[in-house]
């Protein structure tokens, strides 16, 4: 038995020709791009690059005029997709919590494994308290978003997202509503779901999580990918001008 070369292993996400306007504006421009499964992606680049745009489209919170996008070998733009259906099995961290604050944190937790996977009250709350242990917070089942910190509730939306046992993750700028010092408690949950074998793609500004998660980085500028290179060789020897620039930007501030 030889091993499988790598290529014939279908990606977990893939972006083929991406394309999308709002209006006259080319917000996505040919990206054409693979994650493979258990891979980590970082996405940098200057705001208003399109890394949040791309990252949406994977579960059609943005809709693209052109090309093709797979979601675990499921095409995301298939007529008659069941939307909700598909959006509940693609695990989507945002800026903000978006967690309910009427419900427990266990609750939040609880709600889509019980609506979409009809998993009983029971079942649904034991799989809660896990991944609450999971994520540093096993105390705070019953407390209410309302009384834990940002960090508290970004790790208990991380946590929601994963009661639905997702086969990759999707971290829009997870960090970037947080007080500088909950940043740590929530990028040292998405490392360890890293080292677990994780698929996940990361728009973040936190370069050395990117340094030192990351097995990809994807550099976009003005719509583009420009350049993809492991951690290593993009933060050391970056192939285009503009990653040069943004690099010595990040480094003068």
């Amino acid at each position: 038995m030889h091993s499988v070369p790598s290529a014939q292993i279908s990606p977990m996400i893939s972006f083929q020709g991406v394309n999308k306007w709002y209006g006259t504006y080319h917000a996505l421009d040919g990206i054409t791009a693979s994650v493979g499964k258990g891979e980590v992606v970082v996405l940098c680049g200057p705001s208003g690059s399109g890394k949040s745009t791309l990252i949406r489209t994977v579960n059609r919170l943005e809709d693209i005029q052109g090309g093709r996008i797979d979601f675990d070998g499921q095409d995301v733009h298939a007529a008659g997709l069941d939307l909700n259906k598909f959006r509940s099995h693609v695990g989507f961290v945002f800026q903000s919590f978006n967690l309910f604050p009427h419900l427990s944190v266990a609750e939040n937790i609880a709600l889509a494994p019980m609506t979409v996977l009809k998993k009983s009250k029971a079942e649904a709350r034991e799989r809660a308290e896990e991944l609450l242990r999971r994520v540093g917070l096993a105390a705070k089942a019953d407390a209410f978003p309302g009384q834990l910190s940002g960090g508290q509730q970004q790790r208990v939306a991380i946590a929601r997202a994963l009661a639905m046992d997702p086969p990759a993750m999707l971290f829009d700028e997870p960090t970037s509503a947080l007080d500088p010092e909950m940043v740590g408690e929530v990028l040292q949950v998405m490392k360890s779901l890293a080292r677990d074998g994780m698929t996940m793609m990361c728009v973040t500004h936190e370069m050395n999580f990117a340094r030192e998660v990351a097995d990809k980085v994807w550099f976009l500028e003005q719509g583009r990918l420009v350049e993809t290179g492991t951690p290593e060789s993009f933060f050391t020897n970056p192939q285009s001008e503009r990653a040069r620039k943004f690099l010595s930007d990040l480094r003068s501030h």
